[in-house]
């Protein structure tokens, strides 16, 4: 596949005016990292790089998708996620259009699919969509001719945050290959660990999952993953820790006595962190939640890489958008 990232910023723009998207890119659709391939990574990677320098940092709007509309529909709750996209296709040149399930025709009793379909008979090119159910991405991509973007969907998947996690442990350490990647924490119910751990394993990292025994099955060893309860066993053999939030909303009944006790055994702290690298990456998917997951100190700290991760969900999420519609720019 071509390889964007090491061309000039004049250079990277005319590839993609003028060669939008490699023939080999056949995707109509962004519902998961499961099923893509490591080269498939790779280039959006690539992408989401030239497009952050053609921006200038974001300094900078472009008009490769003028004309297109990107349709936000949001069944949960978001920030980062939500105005991640709405900036990425709005420094694109591309309109947007704000759905919320509150007060929408949905919670008049109009079913999922025909507000979908509603939508993008506004003629909407793009639907990005988070919902609580499992699947509903893959479900609205067989009902609608736009492009569909999972941003999320309950404890599957949500790509695009597994792709800026990669992104940045990618431009801290150069390659993936041979790096001990630990994801910590509530992997039972994290979408966002799966897809890091599909992400991941496909570009040659090792992925420990730790956390306690509740939240962290021995059955996702079956994906070539270790298993830990540790984290001051597993530390030492850390590049990076991916700190993940406690999802009490998802729990039906709490998954260890109490909060303080999670704390003591999986929160990451000052002196946690003088038992690891030197150069070890503290990464966090937000909403953080100091004083359980990590520290303030820590957070905020010189090995925390966690506001580098929400300024790298734009230009991943510019480059998701790019290579779904660019080839399209002239079909309607």
């Amino acid at each position: 596949m071509t390889q964007p990232s090491a061309l000039t910023v004049p250079a990277s723009l005319a590839l993609m005016e003028s060669h939008p998207i490699p023939e080999d890119w056949r995707h109509h659709h962004l519902l998961g990292l499961e099923h893509l391939t490591a080269s498939e990574i790779t280039l959006i990677l690539d992408y989401a790089e030239a497009l952050h320098r053609a921006t200038e940092n974001g300094r900078k709007k472009l008009d490769l998708l003028k004309g297109r509309t990107i349709a936000n529909l949001f069944f949960e709750n978001s920030t980062r996620t939500r105005n991640s996209f709405s900036l990425a296709a709005k420094r694109l040149g591309a309109d947007t259009v704000e759905f919320s399930s509150s007060g929408s025709s949905v919670a008049k009793g109009e079913t999922f699919i025909d507000t979908a379909k509603t939508i993008e008979a506004m003629l909407v090119d793009a639907v990005v969509v988070r919902h609580s159910s499992p699947g509903t991405p893959q479900m609205l991509s067989k009902h609608l001719a736009c492009s569909v973007i999972n941003a999320g969907d309950g404890p599957h998947e949500h790509p695009t945050q597994g792709l800026l996690d990669i992104l940045t442990i990618r431009q801290h350490r150069g390659s993936l290959a041979g790096l001990t990647v630990a994801m910590v924490g509530d992997i039972a119910h994290s979408r966002t660990a799966r897809s890091n751990i599909w992400g991941l394993l496909k570009l040659g990292a090792k992925v420990i999952v730790c956390g306690p025994a509740t939240l962290v099955s021995k059955n996702w060893e079956k994906l070539g993953v270790e298993v830990s309860y540790s984290l001051d066993k597993i530390l030492p053999r850390c590049d990076v820790l991916n700190l993940l939030r406690i999802q009490f909303e998802r729990q039906a009944i709490r998954p260890f006595p109490s909060v303080h006790e999670y704390t003591l055994l999986y929160a990451m702290n000052q002196e946690r962190i003088k038992k690891s690298k030197d150069d070890i990456l503290i990464m966090a998917p937000g909403p953080i939640n100091r004083g359980v997951e990590l520290t303030p100190e820590v957070a905020d700290g010189p090995h925390s890489v966690i506001l580098e991760q929400v300024t790298n969900g734009i230009a991943i999420r510019m480059a998701t958008l790019w290579l779904l519609l660019g080839r399209r720019l002239d079909a309607r």
